[in-house]
């Protein structure tokens, strides 16, 4: 028998969907700061999340 093939699963899947409605003027800021730091608009969100807890965690 032969060994599985394909891709390696992922430690931390991303498994949950979402859609966001945001102005203009925040897209443009979104695709700015993923430009600058050369990393995927997701990442950013993804950062200014871990940025927002981490707030609250020393609140």
């Amino acid at each position: 028998m032969s060994p599985r093939t394909g891709r390696p699963k992922a430690e931390n899947p991303k498994s949950v969907k979402m859609n966001i409605r945001i102005s203009e003027q925040n897209a443009r800021d979104l695709q700015e700061c993923a430009e600058i730091l050369n990393i995927p608009r997701v990442a950013v969100i993804e950062k200014g999340i871990r940025l927002v807890k981490a707030g609250l965690d020393t609140k």
